[in-house]
């Protein structure tokens, strides 16, 4: 297991987001702190603290907790950078009671995914 900011990444968590990563072959691991806000029309914006696990300059790969489903728009937000990005899922994996999610950014490159 590995610790990030208080929270504990199992080795099933890990597989999850590994698992999706095989569709996207120019994504590679990275460890970002991101906000991720989901933009369904409703009017209700949930967001939540994850990680990026996977990314490349037009993917990037997650786990999540939020409702997302193939075509949502999301707009994520580095932590540490304060840059965001918006961008529509692509992908969805399950494995074990864990999601992992991979999203497509609209804006074509988002260099802050796979710069230092």
């Amino acid at each position: 297991m590995r610790r990030f900011s208080g929270s504990t990444v199992t080795t099933s968590e890990q597989d999850c987001a590994e698992q999706l990563a095989r569709f996207f072959p120019q994504s590679r691991p990275v460890r970002i702190p991101v906000q991720v806000t989901s933009l369904r029309g409703s009017g209700s914006r949930l967001r939540e603290a994850t990680v990026l696990e996977f990314g490349g300059p037009e993917h990037a790969i997650f786990l999540s907790t939020l409702p997302l489903e193939f075509d949502d728009r999301v707009r994520l937000e580095a932590v540490e950078q304060g840059r965001p990005a918006e961008a529509t899922v692509v992908a969805v994996q399950y494995h074990e009671g864990r999601k992992a999610v991979a999203v497509r950014f609209l804006q074509g490159h988002s260099n802050w995914v796979t710069q230092p």
